[in-house]
């Protein structure tokens, strides 16, 4: 597998990096105040071009790829990371789409999300079955030409401000492979409403709510790729494409801490002389920045994994988005630390980069959820590719010896 940062990926980032330097950081304590979305900031993004980066070409977009999208979350995370998930948070959607959509959907549903004019949302958790997926009991059964939701989902992010979900339910409750199945519900389609909006730690700029179907009716034609029981593989397929963009929200996250931490360390004086100085602090900044930029690297070696369609995508994927998000909240937090009794106060931006990464553990399939896809990949591959190994590993009855024996052998 090869790790290409591509001429468009590098324009894109500068031009987010511009967005985020002039519109971004002087409006993000505001909306983090607020808790309220902010059209402002998302207006900028549109108007730069910057949802059309991971739709193809022929919907409308610019077809730059998974790492040109994760170079764009990473810089505008790196001024605020709700704003950093409110952009990436419309690839998660749109995903679906592009993996599984009829030609008549996508050219429905992308061409206006690449144009910024629409926004939309993923609806897969419910309350009770957040990492199990498959135990999920929203319901959709086909009535003559159309399909009736019913049941609720939970954490949908962008919920309210979306004009697209695209919502996963139980069409055969009687299948195990093919339970599941996916559907696209637009705004304002009678029965589907807006429930609880949460009161967040972190990311508050973006909301997360409660999405309700309560007799949602929608065409046949809406059924995502226009076959059924095929949901739960297109979303497994959307975390694989999606979980980078995570990863690349942290780093971004812990680059924004790090910046405001050095500079800090550079100006502020202890006995007579800059905290940087220090053999503490040096060695604090020095593992941050080390750690920021493994992950980093990393981000971009998934993202790579996904545009070339590498066969490990799913390893690295989940690899990523454990390892860099760890990293974001190590990195957050030291840098906290380094502000000392400043870094606790609101009144500076770096308690925000600490609480805006905590959901970046949790979200798009906890850490642990990830460790158990990384080590059954793992299993996987060595059941499938390592044969040549097995020369150089003992046997069973090499290493179930009797006591007598290993006695005797010392």
């Amino acid at each position: 597998m090869r790790t290409i940062i591509s001429d468009a990926a590098l324009h894109w980032a500068e031009v987010a990096r511009e967005v985020a330097e002039r519109v971004v950081r002087p409006l993000s304590r505001k909306y983090d105040a607020l808790q309220e979305y902010p059209w402002e900031i998302q207006e900028a993004i549109a108007k730069a071009g910057l949802f059309g980066v991971w739709i193809p070409r022929e919907y409308g977009g610019h077809g730059a790829g998974i790492v040109a999208l994760c170079r764009v979350i990473e810089e505008l995370s790196r001024a605020c990371g709700g704003v950093g998930v409110l952009f990436a948070v419309n690839a998660l959607g749109s995903f679906p789409v592009i993996i599984a959509g009829t030609e008549e959907q996508k050219q429905k549903i992308l061409p206006p999300i690449a144009r910024g004019e629409k926004l939309i949302a993923f609806c897969l958790s419910e309350k009770g079955f957040g990492s199990d997926a498959q135990g999920m009991l929203t319901r959709a059964e086909l009535d003559g030409d159309c399909y009736v939701i019913r049941g609720e989902k939970k954490w949908t992010t962008n919920g309210g401000a979306a004009d697209f979900y695209t919502v996963f339910a139980v069409t055969d409750p009687e299948s195990k492979s093919r339970r599941i199945s996916a559907f696209l519900v637009d705004k304002g389609t009678p029965g589907f409403s807006i429930g609880k909006v949460e009161d967040k730690m972190g990311i508050r700029c973006v909301p997360v709510v409660e999405t309700h179907f309560n007799g949602v009716r929608v065409h046949r034609d809406r059924l995502l790729g226009g076959r059924p029981g095929l949901g739960f593989q297109h979303a497994m397929m959307t975390l694989d494409w999606a979980r980078p963009g995570v990863a690349a929200q942290a780093v971004g996250l812990a680059q924004g801490a790090l910046d405001l931490a050095t500079v800090y360390a550079s100006r502020r004086k202890q006995f007579g002389q800059p905290i940087s100085s220090f053999q503490m602090i040096q060695e604090l900044l020095a593992d941050m920045a080390a750690k920021t930029d493994a992950a980093r690297w990393l981000v971009y070696a998934a993202g790579s994994s996904v545009d070339e369609r590498d066969e490990n995508v799913t390893r690295i994927a989940a690899e990523c988005k454990y390892f860099a998000t760890e990293v974001a909240m190590e990195v957050t937090t030291k840098a906290v630390q380094i502000f000392g009794g400043y870094g606790y106060m609101r009144d500076y931006p770096i308690e925000k980069y600490m609480r805006d990464a905590k959901i970046t553990q949790i979200y798009e399939g906890a850490n642990q959820i990830q460790k158990l896809v990384i080590a059954r990949n793992l299993v996987k591959d060595a059941m499938r590719g390592l044969q040549h190994l097995e020369a150089y590993i003992p046997t069973e009855t090499q290493i179930c010896y009797e006591p007598e024996s290993a006695a005797r052998q010392g």
